[in-house]
């Protein structure tokens, strides 16, 4: 009988949805940022083109140099087999540091050289491998040349036959 006597329990309301609150919280900061770049607080144009060394809206390319990197021709057939990888690319340095990157080519060349000879055949046909060989090729880059001189590996000829 007391069962009857006491009200049934209702769940409490919740007050705002969790929804509600993100999307209203979404949409204010997607404004403030819209203001602020609008207004010029904020500007991405030079950091984004210094840090991608695209040239900017002044001409300029950020201040980077670029060292070429001699091309290398690779056989890696077996016996009887002749297949060979020919590879060259550029060295994007930091600002003054091309000089330095230059000097060190022939021990960058040593690196790669050894790197490339001891991959198989069959590594450099998987879909993803250029990627990969690129990380690769530009950490030991950076290995030789110490902090700070190399950027980035750009690849001009990867041709695999």
């Amino acid at each position: 009988m007391a069962d009857a006597a006491q009200p049934a329990k209702t769940r409490p309301k919740k007050g705002v949805s969790p929804m509600i609150l993100g999307l209203g919280l979404a949409l204010s900061l997607a404004g403030a940022g819209f203001y602020a770049t609008f207004n010029g607080l904020v500007s991405l144009d030079s950091d984004l083109f210094a840090r991608n060394g695209a040239t900017g809206p002044e001409g300029d390319a950020g201040g980077f140099e670029y060292v070429a990197v001699t091309p290398i021709t690779i056989n890696l057939g077996g016996r009887g087999d002749s297949r060979h990888l020919r590879f060259s690319a550029q060295v994007e340095t930091a600002p003054g540091a091309a000089a330095q990157v230059s000097h060190l080519m022939p021990r960058i060349l040593d690196v790669l050289n050894i790197y490339l000879r001891a991959l198989d055949a069959h590594e450099l046909e998987e879909p993803a491998a250029l990627i990969r060989l690129r990380g690769q090729m530009l950490r030991r880059i950076q290995v030789v040349a110490g902090p700070g001189l190399v950027n980035d590996l750009l690849i001009t000829e990867f041709v695999f036959n």
